[in-house]
Order: structure tokens, then C-alpha cells, then sequence
């Protein structure tokens, strides 16, 4: 067990999603699916052997997936990231995150059908944004601002004054 992993909070669909996210990324797995049991239903409501929680991992990152209610719903203030080498990439994952319900925002940001959002990011725009010279970078943040789904050859475009 890693010293630090992440915990997604869904109302009832913890394994659906663990499932889902698995197949969006290459290197995933589930690991343990713990259930309800008789023992606390007075807090938690839960039907004895519904799905608790679901640990899974996606590209050496640990997860568990909670399924603690509609108490809590996914906002803005917390994303995941993931940094693109090549166009290619950032459209897949740009097509798999907003398949069925999932919605474009802005500047690569994303929300997929759980309402988790995601900055599907080319790592070149990490290089792009640390460039000393002030109008590389501007005009870099100018074209992003316009767009949805990050467009490499755009970005590149703009850094280059074309």
C-alpha cells in the first residue's frame, strides 16, 4: 500500500466507475472491493453486501472508489491531470472521458459522466508556459483560452508568432 492515494466519492456507483477509468487508461487494475455489511447500516443505509468501496489503480496511481451517498458531489476545486506527449493522445482521452454524459469546459478541462473533472494537458505546453520571453508566452495563453480540447499545433503556432 502506498503512504498516499486518492479517494473518489460516488453515491452508488464506485464500481462502475473503477471499471470505466480502468478501461479509459492503459495500465489499470481493480484491486479490492469491499461491501456493507449488517454492522452500522444505522449510519450508512446500505443493503448488506452492496459495494462499499473499490480500490483500483491507473498508471501506477492508487484510487478507491467510495460509494458513500449523495452527500458529497465532485466539483471544480479538485481535478486530475493528465499529461499528453501527442495529439493522438490527448483525443483519446478526450473521446473515452466525455463519452456518455461527460462535458467539454475549457482549456483542456473536462468533466466526465461521474462529474469528476480532468485537464487532458499537452506536456509541451509545460515548456511553452516557462519560456522567458513574455510574448511566446502570452500568445500561448491567448490561443488556449479559446479553446476546449488542447490543439498541439496550435499551441505550437502561437509560441512561434505563425
Amino acid at each position: 500500500m502506498k503512504k498516499m492515494s486518492t479517494c473518489l466519492w460516488f453515491d452508488s456507483q464506485a464500481e462502475e466507475a473503477a471499471k470505466f477509468y480502468i478501461s479509459v487508461f492503459k495500465n489499470g487494475s481493480i484491486g479490492h472491493i469491499a461491501r456493507y455489511g449488517k454492522e452500522g447500516f444505522e449510519f450508512h443505509g446500505q443493503p448488506e453486501g452492496s459495494v462499499m468501496s473499490v480500490e483500483f489503480e491507473v498508471n501506477g496511481e492508487c484510487f478507491m472508489a467510495l460509494n458513500g451517498g449523495p452527500i458529497f458531489k465532485f466539483n471544480e476545486a479538485i481535478s486530475l491531470i493528465v499529461n499528453c506527449e501527442t495529439q493522438e493522445e490527448i483525443d483519446d482521452y478526450w473521446q473515452k472521458l466525455t463519452a456518455d454524459g461527460g462535458q467539454e469546459v475549457q482549456c483542456g478541462w473536462l468533466k466526465d459522466k461521474f462529474g469528476l473533472s480532468w485537464q487532458i494537458t499537452p506536456m509541451v505546453l509545460d515548456k511553452m508556459m516557462k519560456s522567458p520571453d513574455k510574448a511566446k508566452t502570452e500568445r500561448v495563453v491567448k490561443a488556449y483560452m479559446q479553446m476546449k480540447k488542447f490543439n498541439i499545433a496550435a499551441l505550437e503556432r502561437a509560441f512561434e508568432g505563425r
